[in-house]
């Protein structure tokens, strides 16, 4: 699993981070204090507070693939 902190404050960097999503073949979740949304349902994720960087956990199996996913998602990450 991997776990990062990403920021989605705006209209537009939602609806490419569900693309993003989308096309990934394993499940993804946004955790925001006690709830836990699908990372693919833009409804979802528009139904945050997107002010604040949610927790992504990504349900991935190989190190490898995390790399990869890491890499595609990188200009939503914060440190």
């Amino acid at each position: 699993m991997l776990t990062v902190k990403v920021k989605l404050n705006s209209i537009d960097r939602v609806k490419a981070f569900v693309n993003i999503m989308t096309k990934q073949p394993f499940d993804v979740d946004i955790i925001s204090d006690r709830y836990v949304i699908n990372a693919k349902s833009i409804m979802g994720i528009f139904s945050l507070n997107l002010i604040e960087p949610k927790e992504l956990r990504a349900f991935v199996d190989t190190d490898e693939a995390a790399e990869t996913f890491k890499k595609e998602i990188s200009e939503f990450i914060v440190e």
